[in-house]
């Protein structure tokens, strides 16, 4: 590895599913990888990054996904995030790691409300970004609406540093606007800098606007002075504020990808395509190195405030597991980024993290990977990301510091699951494969959860969206041997009464022997919701004995448990013991159990029953241009809407509105997916539990049909 973090580059990979990422990775690593892999291509199983089988199936990358190789003296990681919003976590796992981001936008498709969102949660966490325009083969393409999307929804930081033509001989010609040059990409990949030609009207008004607002950004007076004199700035200090203008995360320059109309078979220095050459440029030249970066809000184990650090190779050691996975036969794979000191392997290192797995650990073999490969290194350090192997505490989000000095990173926000989906082992024999898989599972994938609800008896798997359960499911069957069958989840429904009642439990067998004899009289009256159980002793005279009448109450518990009307446990009432008989030989313990549940029963017949439903608290950000959508949605979902707000902080592209409602579980659980649809994938939503309401009389009917 480079040694030193001012010769590492840690590039997160964004865009939306489709454009073109993984494809770019290929043609990045063509130009910078070993010569024997030239051929990649999504979607043929030769990609370097979309190597997993389940990629190959979906023809999209389900996880982050890391490559690392050198570029002009520079240790380049390029962490390849997935652009479906299902993997939310995993694209906050590569921009957690990185210190810059490339965003992957389609020419073909454009900006659309999706990609609006992967590019807030850039801005979310102030990450300096470039933008590479893809597709730019297709028929379809237009790189002047393209650039103009951009600029209208990222914001007038966006300018293009690049112009593309085809060239006479069927190649590409690029005008490198940044060093007033020509680049010639022939079809046979040959690619050639000329001398700057005369400019188009077109070309130096883009030059003068990208000089301008590279000025701006940096604010370097020195150039500015030059520039307004006349000079012609230098290329070297022009490419020096451009990296200042990058780094502040408000200046995002536009660069271009494409492969080129080379003959069949392709020669291999075309697979590169256009444009690869300047994208590596960039990394190295232009996105900031790990050592601008400082550890300001470090936390020691008890609480208290650590001193900053910086990525020092000799400083104290302070690392994060980024991704956690498992292979089948290397074991546990840890991906991690180290900010502060040298890793090596065999260092004994404090595992620490906002979950109970902390501890001491000595840390296995160290690699870098190449696609499916992991390439053995004698250390990584600071600024470095590496594969650690056999970390058996660690999981996803846990810091790593050494034992005489621990530390802990700030935890990082994780997309809340809201999918569910029920599922139960396929036979005896998977039950145990399943308990310690999904153990597994969500140790490597915090946006991952799994409830054993006690009501329903469900295994229920909490996601963020089909792809991601499809993915785990997938997981489960293929990496560890579970066969697993999944099914809706039940809602936990509850009961009540639905007016006072007076009721009356016998229970007297005498017929020789030992008998039973029990009665007991109670007054039954409904509580408000959220109450839960009041038991009132009201006897007097020794009509019940006092031994037996925590026996009722007992009967009365275990009654409610069960329920009476369709199975669902009873809930919010007040029961007031009032009368009861009881006989010297034949009352038991037993006995005024059985009565007192008989007495619940008898009063439940007489008042009758209400069914319960839970209620969550719900609130929809989407456009301003969705809101009546979203409201009729919620209104045809029994939910009742209770206000409506502005979203802050306002963003880019539209104006959006925070709706608040009320609506029933059982109506929630695809609404992930159906928010996605009528939003067109610019909606989120949050959901938090509210109490139990009564079901309408119609809904409960239709559950007993």
């Amino acid at each position: 590895m480079t040694v030193g973090s001012m010769g590492v580059r840690n590039v997160a990979l964004v865009g939306h599913t489709g454009a073109g990422k993984t494809t770019l990775v290929d043609r990045l690593l063509a130009v910078a990888g070993p010569p024997e892999r030239h051929n990649g291509q999504h979607g043929s199983h030769t990609s370097y990054l979309g190597h997993a089988d389940v990629d190959h199936r979906r023809a999209h990358s389900d996880g982050l996904t890391l490559c690392s190789f050198e570029h002009d003296g520079c240790t380049v990681n390029l962490l390849d995030t997935p652009g479906h919003p299902d993997f939310l976590g995993d694209l906050r796992a590569g921009l957690r790691a990185a210190d810059a981001a490339l965003f992957v936008v389609s020419a073909v498709d454009g900006v659309d409300a999706a990609t609006s969102l992967l590019w807030s949660e850039c801005a979310a966490v102030g990450m300096p970004r470039a933008i590479a325009l893809t597709h730019l083969d297709h028929g379809r393409a237009d790189l002047d609406a393209t650039i103009r999307d951009c600029r209208r929804v990222f914001g007038p930081g966006v300018l293009p540093a690049m112009l593309a033509r085809r060239s006479d001989e069927g190649g590409m010609r690029l005008t490198d606007l940044l060093h007033d040059r020509i680049v010639e990409y022939a079809p046979s990949g040959e690619r050639r800098e000329l001398s700057p030609e005369p400019s188009g009207d077109t070309a130096r008004a883009a030059r003068a606007a990208l000089i301008e607002a590279i000025i701006a950004e940096s604010e370097d007076e020195t150039l500015l002075e030059g520039y307004l004199g006349g000079a012609e700035p230098d290329p070297e200090l022009l490419s020096a504020d451009l990296a200042t203008a990058v780094a502040q995360a408000g200046f995002f320059p536009v660069l271009l990808s494409g492969p080129l109309p080379v003959p069949h078979p392709p020669p291999a220095a075309a697979a590169g395509g256009f444009g690869s050459h300047e994208l590596l440029d960039l990394f190295a030249r232009c996105f900031p190195a790990p050592s601008t970066a400082e550890l300001a809000a470090l936390r020691r184990p008890d609480g208290s405030a650590h001193p900053t650090l910086h990525a020092d190779d000799s400083g104290p050691l302070v690392a994060e597991v980024i991704r956690t996975t498992t292979d089948p036969y290397v074991g546990r794979m840890s991906v991690v980024r180290v900010f502060s000191g040298t890793l090596h392997p065999d260092d004994m290192v404090r595992v620490s993290g906002p979950g109970e797995h902390a501890g001491d650990e000595r840390v296995g073999a160290l690699s870098r990977p190449y696609g499916p490969a992991l390439h053995s290194v004698p250390y990584c350090a600071a600024g470095g990301i590496c594969v650690v192997t056999k970390l058996a505490t660690a999981a996803t989000g846990d810091t790593l510091s050494s034992p005489d000095d621990p530390c802990l990173l700030p935890v990082w926000t994780m997309p809340e699951p809201q999918l569910p989906l029920a599922i139960r082992a396929r036979a005896r024999s998977d039950e145990d494969r399943l308990s310690v898989a999904l153990t597994r599972l969500c140790l490597e994938d915090p946006a991952l959860r799994v409830v054993q609800d006690a009501q329903t008896a469900q295994i229920v798997l909490w996601s963020m969206g089909e792809a991601h359960a499809e993915a785990v499911l997938d997981r489960l069957g293929t990496r560890y041997g579970a066969a697993v069958e999944s099914e809706p989840p039940m809602v936990a429904l509850c009961e009540t009464l639905a007016a006072p009642a007076h009721g009356t439990g016998r229970q007297v067998k005498q017929s020789g022997g030992h008998g039973q004899y029990a009665v007991c009289e109670i007054e039954v009256e409904p509580l408000p919701p959220g109450s839960g159980f009041e038991f009132v002793d009201e006897i007097v005279g020794g009509a019940v004995p006092r031994a037996f009448i925590p026996s009722v109450e007992k009967g009365i518990r275990a009654q409610m448990a069960t329920g009476v009307h369709a199975g669902h446990p009873l809930d919010d009432l007040r029961v007031r013991l009032v009368d009861g008989r009881a006989h010297s030989v034949d009352s038991s313990d037993l006995a005024f159990q059985l009565a007192g549940g008989l007495a619940l029963r008898d009063a439940l017949r007489v008042g009758g029953v209400v069914v319960l439903e839970p209620m969550l608290t719900v609130d929809v950000c989407v456009p301003d241009a969705f809101v009546g959508a979203v409201l009729g949605d919620l209104c045809a979902r029994r939910g009742r809407v209770t206000g409506m707000e502005p979203a802050t902080p306002p963003t880019l592209d539209a104006a959006r509105t925070v709706v608040h409602a009320e609506v029933p579980e059982r109506e929630m659980s695809r609404y992930v997916m159906e928010l996605r649809s009528i939003s067109h994938g610019s909606g989120q939503f949050h959901r938090e539990p509210h109490g139990y309401e009564p079901m309408p009389r119609p809904v409960a009917d239709a559950l007993t049909d």
